[in-house]
């Protein structure tokens, strides 16, 4: 059965293999903007102050404070510029286009600067091997904007029915947000009952990890799975989650990264993708939360 035409439009092909020069770039500039946001928003529980936001654009800061002002910043993956807008009217936007990471965090920082904003960021990037401070970075230095467009329009896509499934849990949930360090899109729900400690974790985990979770998300498929994809994890794991029954039939346990994946090719190229999707989300929170004993009747709507 070939694959309706605005069904492509929706989830388009994402390749980790032919991007993969453009994300590990896009991933440090993001890292910039993200901390910039870290450095000017009080510590939300779970660090959901650092994350950026999908929007009508590309990626979003949100409004942050400075001063008596506050200011956005916006990856604009359809113009292809990084936009600084604040509340007084002045703005800036820096170029998205082949560069260093080193380039791209002189200019960021000097259309701060040029606007009066004194932001200052650790330079060193986090949750990636072998890292290079930001300021010294000229080995990524990758843009295409066309893989750029197609990674946010599965942000986009996939933002659209994560809020959806997020909707329908009336716990304590996270937002829909976009982690930089990680470099993933996700919502998490929580149980309400504190987990226990993890041995040995240093503070962000403890913080991130401080209760029972259950976290679906996407991410472009950096590291050992090498492709796009789905997944579901549910912190601390019940005994017997490796085994569960989920949907769609695509989706299968990993006991390598110990989460449920479902390749997003087999989402974008099922019948129905966002059926197939929620399928995912749905069978794989009902797994986790009835294993480890969450009261899913004050949970759920």
């Amino acid at each position: 059965m070939s694959t309706p035409a605005a069904q492509i439009d929706q989830w388009p092909s994402l390749p980790l293999e032919e991007w993969e020069p453009t994300r590990a770039t896009l991933h440090m500039w993001s890292q910039i903007v993200g901390k910039i946001r870290l450095a000017q928003t009080p510590l939300v529980n779970h660090w959901w102050n650092v994350p950026l936001y999908v929007s009508a654009r590309g990626l979003t800061t949100t409004a942050m404070p400075y001063g008596a002002t506050h200011f956005e910043m916006e990856f604009d993956f359809i113009d292809h510029h990084l936009l600084i807008n604040c509340s007084d009217g002045a703005r800036r936007a820096v170029k998205l286009s082949p560069k260093s990471v080193a380039d791209f965090y002189r200019e960021t920082m000097s259309a701060l600067d040029d606007l009066g904003l004194a932001v200052h960021i650790w330079k060193m990037p986090v949750e990636i091997p072998d890292p290079i401070p930001f300021d010294q970075d000229e080995q990524h230095k990758s843009y295409d904007p066309e893989y750029a467009n197609r990674f946010w329009q599965v942000l986009r896509h996939s933002d659209r029915v994560l809020q959806d499934f997020r909707s329908r849990f009336i716990g304590k949930s996270s937002p829909v947000h976009f982690f930089w360090g990680s470099f993933d899109l996700a919502v998490t729900r929580f149980s309400g009952r504190l987990a226990p400690p993890r041995a040995d974790a240093d503070s962000i985990t403890k913080e991130a990890y401080s209760h029972e979770v259950i976290s679906h998300g996407w991410w472009p498929g950096q590291g050992p799975l090498g492709k796009p994809a789905f997944y579901s994890y549910t912190a601390p794991a019940p005994e017997g989650l490796a085994t569960a029954q989920i949907k769609p039939e695509k989706a299968f346990y990993s006991n390598d990264m110990s989460e449920f994946l479902m390749l997003y090719d087999d989402v974008r190229n099922a019948e129905e993708p966002d059926m197939a999707l929620m399928d995912f989300l749905e069978s794989t929170y009902e797994a986790g939360a009835n294993l480890a004993n969450w009261d899913r009747k004050s949970l759920e709507r």
